[in-house]
């Protein structure tokens, strides 16, 4: 007898295994994202300079959001555990948001930059207002893959190793 995955894990876990099949041939390359000027909350902002042929995973979340809180919680480990010069992990809040994000990163202790948007670059991944909204952008500042929702521990992890150029032998 086999044990059905939930219909959560099994969704997220679909659509990272199909992440790693080949595009179709004909398939329109991803556009390429463009950084609007971004403040930044804390000391570490990371500008477009930063991030050119460096892959990105970029977290949309909000203060008042519970999902976002526990999906937070796995941004960080993955921040924590990167090497900043083969994948960056940036949040974006918007802008109108940023006294409670503040006090949300103080209290969750989270330390991966953070920057507010207008709304300029969050159209550019997607019109869906859903928070988390999680994205990766290659070296090539091309989008990658857009998931929104919460993510578990083990989807954080393999959504950054999808971003990541392979390691030369």
């Amino acid at each position: 007898m086999t044990t059905a995955l939930p219909r959560h894990t099994l969704h997220r876990r679909t659509v990272l295994a199909l992440a790693l099949l080949p595009a179709a041939a004909h398939a329109d390359p991803a556009p390429v994202i463009d950084w609007p000027p971004l403040p930044w909350l804390g000391e570490a902002g990371v500008g477009p300079q930063g991030l050119q042929g460096v892959p990105a995973v970029v977290v949309f979340w909000a203060s008042w959001c519970g999902y976002c809180k526990r999906h937070n919680v796995h941004v960080e480990q993955l921040f924590r555990a990167s090497d900043p010069q083969r994948l960056r992990v940036l949040g974006v809040v918007d802008a109108a948001d940023a006294a409670a994000a503040r006090r949300a990163m103080a209290a969750q202790r989270l330390h991966f930059p953070v920057a507010l948007d207008d709304g300029r670059l969050r159209r550019q991944f997607s019109s869906r207002r859903v928070v988390p909204l999680t994205s990766s952008i290659g070296a090539d500042g091309r989008r990658g893959l857009v998931i929104p929702g919460e993510m578990s521990e083990d989807d954080v992890l393999q959504f950054s190793r999808l971003a990541l150029p392979p390691r030369a032998a």
